[in-house]
């Protein structure tokens, strides 16, 4: 099904008929394929809604540059209009940032959650990447400001670009230019000041070896949520949860039915 909220198509789909339902909410880059397994299996016995974000799957871009207050509006709204709430909460990677600001914000949508994978502190940036960045935002100024300068201005954009995909990470550079400002914007979002007021039991999963989201936000999310717990995944990367997903779906169940 679509359904427009704020002004952008959403796409989303339902399985299962009855038992307190179960929303799930994936990570950048992502769409409701990532979580098909957990989908499947959920809705044997709950009702199971999946979203694709904005820009992702077969949803459409958002209008302007959104950060993670606005795709938490909009899944805040999708879930008023689907009636699904409060909904048990199962995130992944971005999709847990949004659900960190969704349990702070609405507390009243939010039953309890599973994280994983969750992004949402902002890593600090080693010397070495502080002194490309400042170089690069120095760079961008200059070519920016000869780029107002008459018959520059397309000479000026190729050399930006080229400074872009020298810079930007695969993640930054696959997007469209709108949805770049978007993914600067949620990147540079730190939502520790989120976490204190999370007041929805809270099941982190995090695999061991994830060098996206590292296990010491995970650690640092369980200490600072108040009713938080955390698993590890032994050698698990950013995907655990996909990649071991029966064992994934053993924990889920058994936290949701607690």
């Amino acid at each position: 099904m679509d359904i427009t909220i704020n002004g952008v198509r959403i796409h989303a789909e339902q399985a299962g008929a009855g038992g307190k339902p179960v929303l799930l909410l994936h990570g950048w880059g992502c769409s409701i394929r990532h979580f098909e397994p957990v989908m499947k299996d959920l809705s044997r016995d709950r009702l199971v809604t999946a979203i694709d974000f904005p820009a992702h799957g077969e949803s459409e871009e958002p209008p302007v540059p959104w950060g993670v207050a606005d795709f938490t509006d909009m899944t805040a709204a999708l879930m008023d209009r689907l009636r699904i709430c409060p909904a048990d909460l199962i995130a992944h990677s971005f999709g847990a940032r949004v659900a960190i600001d969704l349990a702070a914000r609405y507390p009243e949508h939010v039953g309890r959650m599973v994280l994983t994978g969750a992004a949402g502190i902002r890593k600090p940036q080693t010397p070495e990447q502080k002194k490309k960045s400042e170089e690069y935002q120095k760079k961008k100024a200059l070519i920016s400001r000869l780029g107002a300068l008459p018959g520059l201005r397309g000479p000026m954009e190729k050399l930006l670009e080229a400074e872009r995909q020298k810079h930007g990470s695969p993640d930054y550079l696959a997007l469209s230019p709108m949805m770049r400002q978007t993914f600067v914007k949620i990147v540079n979002e730190d939502l520790s000041d989120r976490l204190a007021k999370i007041g929805a039991p809270t099941l982190l999963v995090f695999g061991e070896k994830d060098t996206e989201t590292p296990l010491w936000m995970g650690q640092k999310m369980e200490k600072e949520i108040p009713d938080a717990g955390l698993v590890v995944f032994e050698n698990g990367d950013h995907f655990a949860y996909l990649r071991e997903w029966p064992r994934f779906l053993t924990i889920v169940r058994s936290f949701l039915t607690l």
